[in-house]
């Protein structure tokens, strides 16, 4: 049992102790007794002279959110945040775990999300497990050998349905709307395509699905996550009163596939949307749907997630940059949502991933090959600090269709580092 001292346990260090200890299986005690023998102090006080301490940031007593000035220190061998002149691990920690930069940034991008450029996590630290790095300092000076060199890295494709087919179940005005485009632009090559996948000569090129199936198979933990809001501009999958669509996903669901949604762009700061697009797809499905991931990763951490929670899903999915690969809450390990604005952790379990295709290719404009050893980077760090190495394709980029010709071999890459998994 590892006794920590604290002056005053409140709910920010409840949450960041158990990060630190109780997700790595390590017994522990929050006590205010100052006449107890201790392990750690995480006190600005007297007490501060025992050789296992650290000091504390104010704001992990307080409530509310309020604007720190956030620099940089250094913690045993690791960089960390610096808040108010106090450089604090722990409170490191909670600060990137509970993505408290995002509850005092007003600016956002074209899509309502936080923007990466406005976020003062370094370029360097998002490929790295940072929140496992200082838990592993902190570990360290309390007991070198509670730290365990070489973790498990539990491997969870995900998918996300955006466009069901290319072709296929699109009908009347949709269907003639995109024949005319096509033959605006004398695209007659995507015409003669068109009418070969409707004749049932060519498969239709997002059909994917066996693919996703094979792989699911092989890991069962795998996700699909299905965007099933009305059309329009940013959503523009096939509609869901469609009984062929409905029957390929029920198919999936009955298979055993874990099923997802998709909230789509339009459902955004509205929940009773998010709300009816869960119980369409609930009846689709005929079972309760408890995981989400946000179309365009299109989520605000102070009111997205606090919706999401309270029409009851379990689990997110989104908690990732569009921009750039990494760790943006500082880990792969599951964790849940702590909501600032009432001051405690939620049921919300919060599960990041580490990439997506479309970061790689057309945000950080990487070739296959420099993506590949991205990856490798991403997992390896995984590997080394535990958590789950979850990443996200979509069935339209695994067939080596148009401009992602090729990138098949890439997710094919990244699946085979399982076996390296432990």
């Amino acid at each position: 049992m590892i006794q920590i001292y604290v002056d005053q346990i409140s709910p920010r260090i409840e949450y960041a102790f158990e990060f630190i200890f109780g997700s790595r299986g390590l017994t522990y005690k929050l006590t205010e007794d100052k006449s107890e023998e201790v392990d750690l102090r995480y006190s600005n006080g007297a007490l501060l002279s025992a050789s296992a301490s650290l000091p504390i940031a104010s704001f992990m007593l307080n409530e509310g959110v309020e604007n720190l000035s956030v620099e940089f220190g250094e913690f045993g061998k690791t960089e960390c945040y610096t808040f108010n002149s106090v450089t604090d691990p722990v409170a490191s920690i909670f600060f990137t775990l509970s993505r408290y930069e995002e509850y005092t940034c007003t600016e956002v991008d074209e899509y309502g999300r936080f923007p990466l450029s406005k976020s003062i996590i370094p370029k360097k630290w998002l490929t790295n497990s940072m929140c496992d790095r200082w838990a592993e300092e902190i570990i360290s000076i309390v007991d070198p050998s509670l730290v365990v060199s070489k973790n498990e890295a539990r491997m969870i494709p995900s998918f996300d349905i955006d466009n069901t087919y290319a072709y296929k179940l699109k009908s009347g005005k949709r269907k003639w709307m995109s024949i005319l485009k096509d033959i605006a632009k004398f695209d007659f090559t995507r015409l003669k395509e068109r009418r070969e996948v409707l004749n049932g000569k060519i498969s239709d090129p997002y059909d994917t699905f066996e693919k996703i199936k094979s792989i699911t198979k092989r890991f069962p933990e795998s996700k699909v996550f299905w965007l099933i809001g009305k059309w329009g501009k940013k959503d523009r999958n096939i509609s869901i009163k469609n009984s062929g669509h409905r029957k390929l996903i029920k198919s999936l669901s009955d298979e055993g596939i874990t099923i997802g949604l998709h909230p789509s762009f339009a459902s955004f700061k509205n929940k009773e949307t998010v709300k009816g697009e869960k119980k369409e797809l609930e009846s689709v499905c005929d079972k309760e749907i408890s995981i989400s991931r946000q179309h365009y990763l299109r989520f605000q951490a102070s009111s997205t997630l606090k919706d999401l929670n309270s029409v009851g899903f379990v689990h997110e999915y989104s908690m990732g940059f569009a921009e750039h690969v990494g760790f943006r809450s500082g880990t792969a390990r599951s964790h849940n949502w702590f909501d600032l604005l009432s001051n405690q952790s939620t049921d919300l379990i919060i599960h990041p991933f580490a990439y997506m295709d479309g970061t790689l290719r057309e945000y950080m404009n990487l070739s296959q090959d420099e993506s590949k050893t991205m990856i490798r980077q991403l997992f390896d760090e995984v590997k080394r600090y535990g958590g789950d190495f979850i990443f996200i394709w979509h069935n339209e980029t695994i067939g080596d269709y148009g401009n992602w010709k090729g990138w098949s071999d890439v997710l094919d890459f990244t699946l085979s580092l399982a076996n390296e998994s432990n």
